[in-house]
């Protein structure tokens, strides 16, 4: 009579005991949720001071510039505030906390399991979300996904994916309107742009997108208009294109699809035995110089 071998795989046993440092985290969390619950209704928050400090910090052109962000979807960019703008108006409101946890990490299925989360303390009011994160980075168009090994690459990929569950969690828990009067007041910010007149402006931000070898008729092309009919609404538009584009959420390719020339690149007409006239110059920065990608992501 013959018998077959079959293969048992036990189940992964949950450990015998838990570590010192583990149980002291474990009672600091909780001593530390029940502290700010006793906080939150001990010293509430003052709504009028609140808003009145929104206000005052939403009128900072250097917050401004970080209020938004932008990045590719299908044939489109989506835009929007970021995730930046989100957690300096739940400092702001007071009594909200908020963070992003990994649950588990999968080597391999490559995935990570991960929570955002955003609580206000003081109303009980509180949002997550369990979602998993592949280790994959995509690639270009028409080509394969990056499968992610290194730690450091599967870090920065979870933070990434992670941060825009958490901004959504942080505006669901603060009040729209809240939210709503930031955002215009960060726009208008941008719109004014530091007290600089328009065509400086203008000419700042055409030249700031040359480092992306970005060329003014592909500007030209995006907004539909020359930049001579360039309105304020635009050059705050081409600031949050340029922030994006320095942090690396969208790329040159994604941003301007239309395949150009050398000449178009640079500017250059055909040489047709006339002198070029000198290049004018322009003052100023627009915005501080930095190399692509110093930023932090949104």
């Amino acid at each position: 009579m013959s018998h077959q071998s079959i293969e048992r795989v036990s189940p992964v046993a949950a450990p015998a005991r838990v570590g010192q440092g583990t149980a002291v985290e474990q009672s600091r969390a909780a001593a530390e949720v029940l502290a700010a619950v006793q906080v939150a209704q001990q010293c509430p928050r003052n709504t009028t001071s609140a808003i009145a400090e929104m206000r005052e910090v939403c009128r900072n052109e250097t917050l401004a510039k970080r209020a938004f962000f932008a990045y590719p979807k299908g044939k489109s960019t989506v835009s929007g505030p970021s995730v930046f703008l989100a957690r300096e108006l739940a400092r702001i409101w007071g009594h909200v906390h908020h963070g992003l946890i990994e649950m588990r990490r999968d080597d391999v299925y490559g995935e990570s399991e991960m929570q955002a989360f955003a609580w206000d303390v003081q109303n009980n009011n509180r949002v997550s979300t369990t979602f998993i994160v592949p280790h994959k980075r995509d690639g270009k168009k028409n080509e394969a996904a990056e499968q992610l090994t290194q730690l450091r690459d599967i870090y920065e990929n979870n933070a990434n994916n992670g941060a825009r569950r958490v901004r959504q969690a942080i505006f669901s828990v603060l009040p729209g309107w809240f939210v709503d009067e930031a955002v215009d007041l960060c726009q208008q910010t941008l719109s004014r742009g530091g007290g600089k007149p328009l065509p400086q402006r203008i000419a700042d931000g055409v030249k700031a997108f040359e480092q992306f070898r970005v060329s003014p008729r592909q500007l030209e092309d995006r907004f539909g208009r020359p930049t001579a009919e360039w309105t304020e609404h635009d050059v705050a538009e081409l600031g949050i294109l340029y922030q994006s584009l320095n942090k690396r959420e969208i790329t040159v390719d994604e941003a301007f699809p239309r395949r150009v020339d050398e000449a178009d690149l640079y500017g250059q007409p055909e040489d047709d035995g006339t002198p070029e006239p000198p290049a004018a110059e322009t003052s100023g920065t627009w915005p501080a110089a930095r190399e692509p990608g110093s930023g932090a992501t949104s």
